[in-house]
């Protein structure tokens, strides 16, 4: 079974931390990465850019209209993802629980099965 394991930022819980802490979750990914690689469960994952530098596109009676920023104004934002594949939910929950940002008092990974993947070559 597939599952997105989900992780949104919040700004003010991140800016609340301190510079160390922040850089234990950080360096914490890699130590994530390296177990999920090794049990052969990562099939990708993906950090994005901070919303303020997104983009928004409409189109409204055939012409597209182009807006800054992100999608809606929000506390939380999504900040990347792991793909992984495993043979369980439970798995997948134990995986998230590893991840260090359900270590960060206000934030949690969400865990959501896929129900569909395709690629370039499908």
């Amino acid at each position: 079974m597939k599952f997105l394991l989900i992780m949104h930022s919040n700004p003010q819980i991140w800016d609340a931390l301190t510079e160390e802490e922040r850089n234990e979750v950080m360096s914490g990914h890699g130590a994530f990465m390296e177990t999920v690689k090794k049990s052969g469960e990562m099939i990708g994952t993906v950090a994005l850019a901070d919303p303020s530098q997104s983009a928004v596109v409409k189109v409204r009676g055939g012409v597209p209209a182009v807006t800054d920023g992100p999608y809606l104004e929000a506390k939380e934002y999504l900040g990347g993802y792991y793909l992984v594949e495993c043979d369980s939910r439970q798995r997948a929950l134990e995986l998230a629980a590893l991840i260090p940002d359900a270590g960060v008092e206000g934030l949690g990974i969400e865990v959501r099965p896929v129900v569909y993947a395709g690629t370039a070559d499908d």
